[in-house]
């Protein structure tokens, strides 16, 4: 359940970001915008991508270690 707000909290604040960004510079948009959009673009979607990230971490299988012969066990990504 908490998961699944995660996600729709990411989306929510990715959407929100994009909103606020042509709230705010569409009315007074001129080169300097152009060139700077995509900075401030990205800066607003720095929430989203923090929220997604906490998601992703939250829904990633554990890793499971394996002991090698050869030395200390290895981390061993998960089959798909």
């Amino acid at each position: 359940m908490a998961s699944s707000l995660l996600l729709a909290a990411s989306i929510f604040l990715s959407l929100g970001g994009v909103a606020a960004f042509i709230l705010l510079f569409a009315l007074d948009f001129n080169v300097y915008w152009l060139i700077l959009s995509p900075v401030i673009l990205a800066l607003y979607q720095m929430p989203a991508v923090f929220v997604y990230w906490l998601w992703k971490r939250k829904k990633r299988p554990l890793v499971h270690e394996k002991p090698s012969d050869n030395g200390p066990p290895i981390a061993e990504e998960p089959r798909r």
